[in-house]
């Protein structure tokens, strides 16, 4: 069986594609992780506090997410244009 360049580039990018998603997820997961244990262990030592945690705990989230967001544009890059 011969498998032609133009196969082996195909092959390639979906590669690619799958190890930058992939890798470009566990950062943003672990880390919005993180933040939400920290927030809700504050939330539970100061109930008064919840409001202000909440925000800025999403806000922080929404941050983080950002990357996760560009491993995806990347990704889309890879397979469609590369």
């Amino acid at each position: 069986m011969n498998i032609s360049g133009e196969q082996l580039v195909e092959a390639v990018k979906y590669l690619a594609a799958g190890i930058c998603m992939g890798l470009g997820a566990i950062g943003p997961a672990i880390g919005e992780g993180i933040a939400a244990a920290h927030a809700l262990d504050g939330m539970a030592r100061q109930p008064e506090m919840e409001a202000s945690l909440l925000r800025t705990m999403i806000i922080g989230q929404a941050i983080t997410e950002s990357t996760g967001i560009y491993s995806l544009v990347v990704a889309i890059i890879l397979l469609f244009v590369a």
